[in-house]
């Protein structure tokens, strides 16, 4: 995957005008919030960039939180939004396919719209192996991806778009499918955008 692109993105535009931005991820929230996590638990939001579900977690009390991005323009967003907060976030500049992650260690791994860039099934099959050895064991997963009535490209790089099962055909028989939801997000620009929501606990 290519930083350049995403750097360029963040650098000539305002995080909260790109398609993908929102106040609050309410449906993460929602099946956050049906979870029997801790505030000492760790939680890693792949694609997290300038998102807002890092001031959510905050707010919810947690405490060890890790954002991976690709960009670091992304990430920049983020820190200056959250500058009171230096030792809350690990922030980690990288491509989730190629960065070590400590092994075993992670609660929760929270995905909005990174795994659907993935278009290569070898790439697919790395990503789910580095989540599979990253979370902890009966740890959780929320991933979510355009749905198959949803858009076929984003920010002008094709994307492939899921059903709740194909989603778990992907992750394969370490994870149970717990619940799924398909949601409609509404884009700043006032287009409807489809997506398949799932939450998986892995094994």
């Amino acid at each position: 995957m290519n930083n350049i692109h995403w750097d360029k993105i963040y650098t000539e535009k305002a995080s909260t005008t790109v398609s993908w931005y929102c106040d609050h991820d309410e449906t993460s929230l929602q099946l956050l919030d049906e979870m029997d996590l801790r505030p000492q638990d760790a939680i890693i939001d792949v694609g997290g960039g300038a998102s807002t579900w890092v001031d959510d977690l905050i707010g919810r009390g947690f405490s060890r939180i890790s954002i991976l991005d690709l960009s670091a323009a992304a990430l920049a967003v983020t820190q200056q939004r959250l500058g009171k907060y230096p030792g809350t976030v690990k922030w980690i500049v990288g491509d989730v396919l190629e960065t070590p992650l400590p092994q075993a260690n992670f609660s929760l791994w929270h995905d909005r719209a990174v795994f659907h860039f993935l278009t290569d099934k070898k790439q697919r099959q790395r990503y789910v192996q580095v989540l599979s050895d990253a979370l902890k064991p009966g740890g959780h997963v929320i991933i979510s991806t355009f749905a198959e009535d949803g858009p076929t490209q984003c920010s002008e790089l094709p994307v492939c778009r899921y059903s709740p099962e194909q989603l778990r055909s992907e992750f394969g028989t370490l994870f149970t499918l717990i619940s799924h939801n398909h949601v409609i997000h509404r884009t700043p620009a006032g287009k409807n955008q489809a997506f398949t929501y799932c939450h998986f606990q892995i094994i």
